[in-house]
């Protein structure tokens, strides 16, 4: 559901950006996987850091709620499992936040 909220939040950005709704995220994760997109996961769990990876060729990122983090399910399904380094006593990012900060690194590493 897009709510006006996040319209609002989205400054007019949600009118350029496709967006779908899907039922079940285990089931559109394998559907990506098998039309050949490599499916990474951004999680404070892996051991990797963002700057540790190639980002090339179609690629689906997956990125958890600010509460509950990535569903187990779509981790152990992801091909690569990495973090965003952090540095001091915070632990985690708001999910904008690490969006733009992988994002950024994906865009970086292709220019």
């Amino acid at each position: 559901l897009i709510t006006s909220e996040a319209v609002k939040s989205s400054a007019g950005a949600i009118n350029y950006v496709p967006i779908c709704k899907v039922k079940s995220l285990k089931n559109i994760t394998l559907e990506l996987k098998d039309s050949g997109l490599k499916i990474i996961a951004c999680t404070e769990k892996s051991e990797k850091d963002i700057y540790s990876i190639k980002y090339e060729g179609p690629i689906c990122i997956i990125l958890g709620s600010e509460k509950d983090g990535i569903a187990k399910n779509l981790i152990d399904l992801s091909d690569e499992k990495v973090k965003i380094p952090m540095l001091g006593k915070i632990d985690s990012l708001n999910v904008s936040t690490s969006s733009a900060v992988i994002l950024y690194e994906l865009i970086r590493q292709r220019n």
